[in-house]
């Protein structure tokens, strides 16, 4: 009798947090779901790193730490692209702004949370809907 395959893990591409907040939403996403969050701080790298890799959920922050670039335009970027591995990926906006995320959910990304949600209970639903078993 064979063994059934283990779960596969979650990947999570976390964009424009500043390395304080990536730890925070890192060891959540680890501790909750067993993920593994990568980082990346641009569009370009956002880009790169989901035509190498495949990601269940991408995380953008509203304004990005890097440069202090728009995560709306990002996710925009993204959600327009005719690639399927960026367009049709899972995005949810990182911000406590209401209007931010309105204009992500406008973009075609799912509905998000703001940092000082990240440990409530619609924030982990949320989550759970992509990641969960």
């Amino acid at each position: 009798m064979s063994k059934p395959d283990p779960p596969a893990t979650r990947r999570v591409l976390s964009v424009g947090q500043c390395g304080f907040d990536h730890r925070s939403i890192a060891g959540y996403l680890a501790d909750r779901f067993g993920a593994e969050v990568e980082q990346a701080d641009s569009l370009d790298e956002t880009r790169d790193a989901m035509r190498s890799a495949r990601y269940d959920l991408v995380l953008v922050n509203r304004v990005l730490d890097d440069d202090g670039s728009s995560g709306l335009e990002l996710i925009q970027a993204l959600k327009d692209d005719p690639d399927p591995a960026l367009a049709d990926v899972p995005v949810m906006l990182v911000s406590s702004h209401a209007d931010a995320q309105q204009a992500a959910l406008d973009l075609g990304a799912l509905p998000g949370f703001g940092k000082a949600d990240l440990h409530s209970n619609a924030t982990l639903e949320r989550i759970n809907a992509l990641l969960g078993e």
